[in-house]
């Protein structure tokens, strides 16, 4: 059984909206499928919720995701990224607040 990461259109017309699910790569689009692991909704920016651990899961296991789904999963993984990248540099920036701070206080 060949298991595909795919996307699954649940929007109406003209107003797409789709869901990512795991399913057998013989279903159809709309179809029977194993499990819902997010969703993705091309009309607004950067509204992408994934559960990467499941899709990691699923990917040992010898699921492969399309195209499609592939780029989601990069772009996810690369703002993810960014994300964290700016929370380490607040923190950095509140040490060294703190630091400035301890340093006139001794000062005084």
């Amino acid at each position: 059984m060949a298991v595909k990461i795919r996307l699954r259109r649940i929007g109406s017309r003209k107003k797409p909206f789709y869901r990512i699910v795991v399913a057998d790569s013989r279903s159809p689009r709309d179809g029977k499928f194993i499990e819902t692991i997010g969703h993705y909704n091309p009309r607004s920016q950067d509204d992408i919720v994934l559960d990467l651990e499941k899709v990691e899961e699923w990917q040992k296991k010898g699921a492969q995701p399309t195209n499609t789904v592939g780029c989601l999963i990069k772009r996810l993984k690369k703002q993810q990224g960014k994300e964290k990248k700016e929370i380490e540099k607040k923190k950095v920036k509140k040490k060294e607040a703190e630091k400035k701070k301890v340093k006139s206080e001794r000062e005084e």
